[in-house]
This record gives C-alpha cells, sequence and structure tokens, in this order.
C-alpha cells in the first residue's frame, strides 16, 4: 500500500493564503458590482463566502448561514430586475421607454460616473419620447424608470452589505 506524501507546511500556508485572498477579491469586486451594473455583484459576493467556507472547513460559516445567504442573493438578483420594470411600469412606460432605458444603461457604463447614473433616464426618456412624441410623459417616465433603478441598486447595496456583515459575524465569533 502506497504511503500519502503530505505536502510540506509552507506549501498548505501558501496555498491558504492565496485562496483567502481570491475570496477578498471576489466579496470586494462582488460590493463594487453592485453599484456597477457591468458585474454580477451579489453572485461574486457569494462566490467569495462560499469559497471562504470551503477554506475554513465551514467551521466558522456553516452551511445554513451559506442557505441564508443564497437566499439573499437570489433576493438581491431580482431585485435588480424588478426595481426598475415596476418604476416604468407604474408610469406607464412604452416598450421604447424600457429598450431606451437598457440602452441608456449600456451606454452609462462606458461613459463613466455620471453616465452611469443619468444615461438610464436619458434613455427611458428619449425612448418615450420617440413612442409618444409627448416631451412631459417622456420626462416623467424617463424619472419614473431612473428611480426604479436607483431604488433597486440601494436595495441591491443593502442585501450585499448585510450578506457581508454576516460574514465578518461569523468569522469573528
Amino acid at each position: 500500500m502506497r504511503r500519502r506524501v503530505r505536502p510540506a507546511l509552507w506549501y498548505d500556508r501558501s496555498m491558504t493564503l492565496a485562496l483567502w485572498i481570491a475570496a477578498v477579491a471576489l466579496i470586494v469586486t462582488g460590493v463594487a458590482g453592485t453599484v456597477l451594473p457591468v458585474l454580477p455583484g451579489p453572485i461574486l459576493v457569494f462566490a467569495g463566502i462560499v469559497l471562504a467556507a470551503a477554506i475554513d472547513d465551514f467551521t466558522r460559516i456553516p452551511v445554513w448561514l451559506l442557505v441564508v445567504l443564497g437566499v439573499l442573493t437570489v433576493l438581491a438578483w431580482v431585485v435588480d430586475y424588478v426595481a426598475a420594470a415596476a418604476g416604468a411600469k407604474r408610469a406607464g412606460a412604452s416598450r421604447y421607454a424600457i429598450i431606451g432605458a437598457a440602452i441608456g444603461t449600456i451606454a452609462g457604463i462606458l461613459s463613466g460616473l455620471w453616465g452611469l447614473l443619468f444615461m438610464p433616464l436619458l434613455g427611458a426618456a428619449l425612448g418615450e419620447f420617440i413612442a409618444q412624441r409627448d416631451a412631459l410623459r417622456a420626462g416623467k417616465v424617463g424619472l419614473a424608470t431612473w428611480l426604479g433603478l436607483l431604488l433597486g441598486t440601494v436595495i441591491k447595496l443593502a442585501i450585499v452589505l448585510a450578506m457581508v456583515g454576516a460574514l465578518v459575524v461569523a468569522l469573528l465569533r
């Protein structure tokens, strides 16, 4: 029977350190991705927490906590999609306004922070103006869609910060 050779202690420690760095990088990137629509923020945070739990052999981060955080991740993902649509629907937005908000969001990602903040508003308003040819209505729809996006982002950020807080509490106990 072959005897299993155990790797050197320095190898174990450096591998553990590299995995912790990867977990923290996923979490930090995920928090940033919660505000930036390019990155799937809550999913990255959850992946980092799962990696941290696995590194620790689920000692300080139990499986039941991962299940709760998984549910929060799904909730954050749902909020992300529902909030903007709810704001647009409440204002009676047309299909063009929804498409305009989506195009505005993509253009905003490419144009920096101010573009990210205001291009969805402009896109929704422009789309509604094309559909209805009513500037006042277009402004209302654009504002409602933008407020929905903003509210969704705030709720999603609160969920993600609660997830990170749960991780910190679990690691410190």
